[in-house]
């Protein structure tokens, strides 16, 4: 695969956009004016692809809340397309939460992303919610049917699941509690992710499970990612990927073909869309959409 040209000229491309797959990005909020600007940028340029919509992340504890908030309502109001914040219930009270939930009603957001999420460092306090189940169940009870909430999927396993089977009722719990569809974890063996859907709808679990995308980009720090998160690499993608070494360039050029390839396996067995993390770069996932022919220059 060749190399693209610099976000500086990508962001005045017109595309020309496939419309058929479902495709969604998610950010992280900014923690600085340089990094917003980034982020403006990134999210400015995938626009143009017409996503069905963006999301944005939740700091642990609700440590991004305002942030997260702010930069929800800024894309949206900027780009017109759909913008979802990521709402983790770990540390916090039923009142946060429906304090929140209304805020976001009364700005037009209608699309939630539910989560447990993780304890921060030095909180010692679950709150009213120990798992993603009770917070959609909550979302129900205070909104009815205002979000569309869509939830986590691990195919291969939280990793503090105790077991595969453990994992995959958990999932059905957060979907009857309420959920319209999942994203996944990230994963780099598509088998995974095929066998995960079977197992969903033997156990009568119906809503869509949208597989989430990864761009490689930086080995050392997917690996970190990886082992934080459960997500396996290959043994011969880490062994392709150890010996480029320092070579940026063959590592992203790699990815960028593994990715593609997997990402077309994963539409040509019907997955009903692709949710890509960013990392707040629009460069990656834009060349991984070009070599899929959904957006074309």
């Amino acid at each position: 695969m060749g190399h693209s040209s610099p976000i500086i000229t990508v962001i005045d491309t017109v595309f020309l956009v496939v419309r058929q797959t479902s495709l969604s990005f998610e950010f992280f909020p900014p923690r600085s004016p340089q990094i917003a600007q980034q982020l403006r940028e990134t999210y400015q340029t995938l626009a143009r692809l017409k996503p069905g919509y963006f999301s944005v992340t939740y700091g642990a504890g609700g440590t991004t809340r305002e942030n997260t908030f702010e930069t929800v309502l800024g894309i949206q109001r900027e780009t017109g397309i759909e913008a979802a914040p990521h709402l983790s219930c770990i540390g916090s009270t039923r009142e946060e939460i429906r304090a929140l939930l209304e805020s976001y009603q009364a700005q037009g957001i209608r699309r939630i992303v539910a989560l447990r999420g993780d304890m921060p460092s030095g909180m010692h306090a679950m709150g009213d919610f120990h798992y993603a189940n009770e917070l959609v169940a909550f979302i129900r009870e205070a909104s009815g049917d205002f979000f569309h909430i869509e939830v986590a999927a691990y195919p291969e396993v939280h990793p503090q699941a105790t077991s595969y089977r453990a994992d995959l009722l958990n999932f059905k719990r957060k979907v009857v509690a309420g959920a319209n569809g999942a994203i996944t974890q990230y994963f780099y063996n598509a088998d995974s992710y095929f066998y995960f859907v079977e197992d969903c709808r033997r156990h009568g679990i119906d809503i869509p499970v949208v597989p989430g995308v990864m761009p490689i980009t930086n080995y050392s720090q997917l690996a970190r990612f990886s082992d934080m998160c459960g997500a396996e690499i290959p043994r011969w993608m880490r062994k392709r990927l150890e010996g480029f070494g320092d070579d940026l360039q063959s590592i992203r050029a790699f990815g960028i073909d593994v990715v593609t390839r997997m990402c077309e396996h994963l539409l040509q067995g019907e997955a009903p869309g692709l949710h890509f993390y960013t990392m707040n770069r629009a460069e990656p996932t834009l060349t991984i959409c070009r070599n899929l022919g959904l957006a074309t220059p």
